[in-house]
């Protein structure tokens, strides 16, 4: 195996661990552990939004502790390329997900739902003027309640 296929299987396995891919486990993880779920639709391999707030967001290192400790996390991705397409059981998962969270189909969409699925909190689209702390205190005003 190279070099580059052990990134890259190091990559996957790490995407793995910090998004859940099971929605009735997040929904039960959810509750175990008393915290929010954040959904997130995104199109990984096309839309420029979703990519940069990946990036300035979620990758941002101060914004992943916050959503370790607070937050249950779920991506629901809807890549375009053949290479990237997800199990066809996921994808019905993602699909049920936005007929009932996102039926607009705007991406990048993040939702903020409590453990019995009721919408709390929802962002359309990316603003380049909102921070990684910005998002976060946004979640802190429903998780303070």
């Amino acid at each position: 195996m190279t070099k580059r296929n052990l990134f890259l299987l190091g990559v996957l396995i790490l995407a793995q661990l910090v998004y859940a891919s099971n929605w009735d486990d997040t929904k039960a993880q959810a509750k175990q552990e008393n915290k929010l779920i954040l959904l997130k639709f995104s199109g990984s391999d096309w839309c420029g939004p979703c990519i940069q707030l990946q990036k300035l967001i979620f990758d941002d290192p101060v914004f992943e502790q916050f959503a370790h400790d607070k937050l249950v996390l779920f991506k629901a991705d809807f890549p375009r390329q053949k290479k990237n397409q997800l199990p066809k059981e996921q994808q019905a998962i993602n699909d049920q997900l936005a007929e009932t969270y996102n039926p607009e189909g705007e991406f990048p969409c993040m939702v903020l739902i409590d453990a019995q699925g009721n919408t709390l909190r929802k962002w359309h689209g990316y603003d380049k003027k909102h921070t990684a702390q910005d998002y976060m205190a946004d979640v802190n005003a429903f998780i303070n309640k």
